[in-house]
């Protein structure tokens, strides 16, 4: 028999998150963590992810020890550089120029605490993201919004009047920045299964019919 559902809380400000994980219709509070994500020296960005996302989880359930914590950190990775969030319109114009045109890998380390049934499990999720051949104008236009300031990467892969990227290679969701169909196939593993599957609320599945990835991905085959 499934558990009873506790209460859940998102270890996360970021309004993307919030998004996908409404999109489950599995009711959840926010704590934002407040920890620092800097990397240590040597540390692959895969790595990264994934230890940041433990971080915030576990400062999270420090302060509610019973509670299923869901946190995640997505990383966007060029030849091995990580790049975060621009500090100034000038850097996410650097940002912008450097991806044109080219592949990247966008990493997300996913971490959930459920200290009620002292359980934890980490992932990562990766997405393989190639992207269009923009225009300077387009690109220094998107930047003027202010909308890229907040984003790793200086991109919304969801933007429409952008539109920045050609093809993702994997999970969408991953992208936004909280792989969906990864937290689903956990939250099952606990028997925690949310009220809706992703496949039917996911923006990508929704608008194409479908998700190529996504039986994979349930079925704990790729990352």
């Amino acid at each position: 028999m499934p558990h009873s559902v506790p209460a859940v809380i998102l270890a996360s400000q970021s309004p993307r998150r919030r998004e996908l994980l409404s999109d489950l219709e599995l009711p959840f509070t926010v704590d934002a963590p407040t920890g620092s994500e800097t990397g240590r020296l040597g540390e692959a960005p895969e790595a990264l992810a994934v230890r940041l996302a433990a971080a915030k989880a576990q400062e999270v359930s420090a302060r509610a020890p019973g509670a299923l914590i869901i946190a995640a950190d997505t990383l966007v990775v060029l030849e091995g550089r990580v790049l975060g969030k621009p500090h100034s319109a000038e850097e996410a114009v650097e940002m912008l120029m450097r991806l044109r045109g080219r592949r990247h890998h966008v990493y997300t380390g996913l971490a959930l605490m459920y200290g009620g049934r002292g359980l934890s499990a980490s992932l990562l999720a990766t997405t393989p993201v190639q992207m269009r051949t923009y225009s300077d104008m387009a690109m220094r236009a998107y930047v003027a919004t202010g909308e890229p300031m907040d984003k790793a990467g200086a991109y919304a892969v969801q933007s429409e009047v952008f539109d920045p990227v050609q093809r993702v290679e994997n999970c969408w969701a991953n992208v936004v920045g909280l792989p969906l169909c990864h937290l689903y196939r956990s939250l099952v593993d606990w028997e925690l299964a949310p009220p809706r599957h992703p496949l039917e609320r996911c923006p990508w599945a929704v608008r194409h019919g479908g998700c190529s990835w996504a039986g994979a991905i349930l079925n704990n085959r790729v990352p």
